[in-house]
């Protein structure tokens, strides 16, 4: 492709559970594919999970989640220019302390920290909804705290401020403007938002802190 960018860029969504990861997912894939960009779509491994999920999961059950998420993301990255992801090693990392009663007895601490660093942009959200049942994840609003306070201590160490970015996931719906992030995206890979040949299309912008990397207004 005429224009390409010479790495692929992946994306992690990221947090708890029932914070419309999944719809944000489809959908900025959705906005980078009108960019002209060629995308791949990583799904959250955790359903394919045979040895248990939720509050009952074992280390070992979120041990295989982690390595099942990097063997995702190997196989994915390899034919695209854009990989969005359902999860990043970051939120499972946090899951997987969580069944070890805060311990790492499998030593995978620095692998995830080494792994973090491959993410050109990490979108964490924020859980200001309900959770919903369905069918597969916990409903437990303690066990979702848990989580999201993990994350609160693991983060900073993981993802740099300038690949961060948080939502609120009330924000996520289908009047979101996902082109302030796409353009965000290809700012931190020092590359055009749109490949040869699409007709750029018109976004909202807001003071930028940092000239070299759009920013977004975000809602904590």
């Amino acid at each position: 492709m005429s224009g390409a960018w010479p790495d692929c860029a992946k994306v992690a969504f990221i947090g708890s559970h029932g914070i419309r990861k999944t719809t944000a997912v489809h959908a900025f894939a959705n906005t980078m594919q009108r960019a002209g960009r060629s995308v791949e779509h990583g799904r959250e491994v955790v359903r394919d999970n045979p040895l248990g999920i939720n509050e009952a999961a074992t280390g070992e059950s979120q041990l295989w989640v982690i390595m099942s998420q990097i063997s995702q993301e190997l196989r994915l990255s390899r034919n695209s220019e854009v990989l969005v992801l359902d999860r990043g090693v970051m939120d499972n990392y946090a899951y997987y302390l969580r069944a070890n009663g805060g311990g790492d007895p499998f030593d995978v601490g620095p692998l995830v920290a080494k792994w973090s660093e491959t993410y050109a942009m990490v979108v964490r959200l924020r859980p200001d909804i309900a959770l919903r049942e369905d069918g597969v994840r916990s409903t437990s609003d303690e066990f979702r705290s848990e989580i999201e306070a993990i994350l609160d201590e693991q983060l900073p160490g993981l993802v740099t401020e300038r690949r961060l970015v948080e939502y609120n996931a009330s924000v996520i719906n289908d009047t979101f403007d996902w082109w302030p992030l796409a353009e965000r995206l290809a700012g931190l890979m020092e590359q055009p938002l749109f490949a040869d040949g699409v007709p750029k299309r018109r976004s909202r912008r807001v003071r930028a802190d940092k000239p070299d990397v759009p920013q977004l207004e975000m809602e904590m």
